[in-house]
This record gives structure tokens, sequence and C-alpha cells, in this order.
């Protein structure tokens, strides 16, 4: 990967100030910063390409279409799809969740089917699967967690029976900061005829991720948290599955043909596209794809897990302050949640925002696994690749200057 200082540069934002000191920005698990190569090509769209896309024939449409599908094709590559047919522009993580959820479970989820998902779920990988069984009658399980905090592999196998006709766990944990054995867990639901269907949202902007190797079903992330732009996402489908489902939005953009009393749909992908996309945030994606690209995701990869391998065991060693998640290196991403003894993370998260480090407090959208932790919230410090070690040490300094003022009022 390029020299930190050279990279740090492409990201204007981080170089300001909070409260008087230096802004460390640790909260990358909620967004990302954008690249000034992302804000470019988000400034070149509107200021010279700006039109519909996919029903011109002037030269600003034939434009827009043009970097709009090939940033179509750019996603497919990176997460090497076997055809654009199975890439779906969406909102978001949330939003291809409940694409899934509202298509494939209206259609395939019967009365006495299980749907099975774990403890360590974001709230948009749960609260679509409790609708769709209590509109269908079907039964949602929740594999257990190990004491690390890890998914208990036992209790999947356990849990997942040929009763399930739906998988779908997080491909890591936003809040533990554990990678789940996702091609397992798909072999597992293939064998019982059930789909498997990941949240890719905290594994994508990190490490390699191949679709085709996992064999997952459905696979869904967010372009903001991998230097793209808010408001776009990507829900992949095995082309199989995409053509047997239905979509759940209609209007424009998505049909074939409108006969006055009803309509056929258009090829995929565009069937589930309806109306006007999110052309210049699927354009800001490939730009910040074509960024990642070239840093090389294994790059991105190692270098993260050189900072969990620097600053958990420093956090770790810090008396009264609890961390979350494994204790070990060897499965945890750069996510580390933690509290401070007789302290509330809120004033964990205000305190250190007065040194300058951005960090998170809450329940972080996953409710379920923090009564499973008997917690009502945690800090949450989560590290990318333009963070350095420096802002590590001045981290785990914040947390001891912190811990030190709420026991005796300096800081």
């Amino acid at each position: 990967m390029k020299a930190i200082d050279k990279l740090r540069a492409n990201f204007p934002i981080l170089f300001q100030e909070v409260n008087d000191e230096p802004l460390i920005y640790l909260d990358n698990a909620a967004t990302t910063q954008k690249p000034k190569q992302v804000l470019e090509v988000l400034n070149q769209y509107y200021q010279q390409d700006n039109a519909n896309v996919h029903r011109g024939v002037h030269t600003l449409g034939e434009r827009a279409t043009t970097a709009y599908e090939a940033s179509r094709e750019k996603v497919r590559q990176f997460i090497n799809a076997h055809s654009t047919k199975e890439i779906l522009f969406t909102r978001g993580t949330t939003t291809s969740l409940n694409w899934v959820a509202r298509s494939f479970g209206d259609q395939f989820v019967e009365d006495g089917d299980e749907i099975v998902i774990s403890y360590m779920e974001h709230h948009s990988n749960i609260v679509p699967w409790q609708q769709i069984a209590k509109r269908k009658g079907a039964i949602l399980k929740y594999i257990e967690l190990t004491d690390e905090g890890e998914l208990d592999m036992q209790d999947a196998r356990q849990k997942i029976t040929p009763k399930t006709k739906i998988v779908s766990l997080t491909h890591s944990s936003n809040v533990l900061g554990v990678t789940n054995p996702i091609k397992e867990l798909a072999q597992l639901a293939h064998e019982v005829g059930a789909i498997m269907v990941a949240d890719g949202a905290q594994a994508v902007p990190h490490m390699p991720v191949d679709v085709q190797e996992l064999d997952v079903d459905f696979y869904a992330f967010s372009g903001h948290k991998m230097c793209g732009p808010t408001g776009i996402g990507v829900l992949y489908g095995k082309q199989s599955w995409l053509e047997k489902i239905e979509p759940i939005e209609f209007g424009g953009e998505m049909i074939d043909f409108v006969y006055d009393q009803e309509s056929t749909w258009a090829e995929l992908p565009y069937k589930f596209e309806a109306g006007t996309p999110n052309i210049a945030g699927a354009i800001g994606l490939g730009a910040a794809i074509d960024y990642l690209t070239a840093l090389d995701m294994s790059q991105i990869h190692a270098y993260e897990q050189a900072i969990v391998e620097y600053v958990l065991p420093k956090l770790q060693a810090i008396e009264g302050v609890t961390v979350y998640g494994p204790s070990t290196t060897a499965n945890h991403t750069a996510v580390l949640s933690f509290n401070i003894d007789g302290v509330h993370p809120h004033d964990v998260a205000t305190a250190m925002d007065m040194q300058g480090v951005a960090v998170r407090a809450g329940h972080h959208c996953a409710q379920p696994l923090l009564r499973y932790l008997d917690v009502s919230a945690t800090a949450r410090a989560s590290f990318y690749f333009y963070n350095t070690l420096e802002e590590v040490d001045k981290f785990i300094d914040a947390v001891i200057a912190t811990k030190e003022f709420f026991s005796h009022g300096i800081i």
C-alpha cells in the first residue's frame, strides 16, 4: 500500500481540528471518509454529464448511462460475480436485505418454515426477517455465540435444519469485530435446501470478497462504508434466484411492457431498479472501487490486521476497560467495542471528542447482541486504512485520560 502520509493527503477532511485538537476519526464502521478522487468524479458528473440513464439518445444521456453501467461492471469484478445481471443497485445494505426478505420471503417462505440468524446481527439483518416471520407464520431462530463472541458453529449446525428456508448472517460484525465462516455456513444452508444471505457491509470495505467462492445466494453491502457516497448500495443475487423472484418496487424503467391491466418486467438487472436510480451515487461507488482496487484489498486487510495486533493488547491492558469480542487478533477486524467501568459510553465518547478522537457510543443498531452481552451500550473505535499507528497511540492515551477524568476529575 502507498505510504500512509501520501494516502492520507487524498482525504482533506482528516486535516482539521476538533475542539482545538487534531481530528482522529475512528468511526469508520458507521461511515468512511471519501477521497478526493471520488469527490472529483461526483463533481464531474453533475457539472458535465448530468442526465437520466437508459432513456435518452442524446450525448449527455449516453455518457451518463455509460458511466452508470461501467460502475455496475466494476462492482461485478470487485466481488467476482458471474454477470452484471447479478448486480442490483439499491440505497444501501438495509434496502438490499429488505428486498430479499420481501421478494424471496413473500414467494417462498411458508407457515412453519424457519429463518436462521444470529445474536450478532445488525438490526437491518433482524427486523426484515421478523416481519416476514410474522406475515408468513415462520419461526425466527438465533445462533448462539461463544464466550469469545464468535459464532457457535456447533449451535449453527443444530439450528439449521430441513425446516430452514433462509440463513442470513453478517460476514463481519459491526460490534464484535469478528468475521464469520460464510462459505461453511452457505454449505450448511444448501445441504438442507435453504438459501444463504450475507450482510457484507463490514466486510467488503476491508477484505477481498469473492461471492462465487463463498457460494452465497444473496450478498448485500453499502457504498458509504467503502469510501463511496451515501445512498448507494448493492445487492448481489445469483441469477437463477433473481430470475425466479418478483420485484417489490414498481414503476418506470423496470418494465418491459405495460398493458391496461397487467405488466411484464424488464430483463435483469433492470427488473428490480424502478424509477430514476441514484446515478451519481453509483458512479461515485465505481470511483471508490477504482480507488480501493488501486490500493489492493489484500494489502488493506493486512494493514488493518496490523493495526488490530497493535491496538487490541494495549486496550486490553488498561485496568477497568472491558473489550468485547475475540480476545486474540486471529479472527478480529479493526472494530473494537469497549466500556470503561463506571462510565457511560456516551460520556466516554464525549470526553474523547473533547480530545479530538471521534468514536461511536450506543447500541450500534444491535440491541439483541447488547442484551446478549448484558450491557446497555458500548463505545466503539473502528479503524480504516488511513488511520495511523500514531493515531492508535493517541486513542489509547485518550481512553486512559477519559478513565482518569471520571475517576479523579482531571483530563
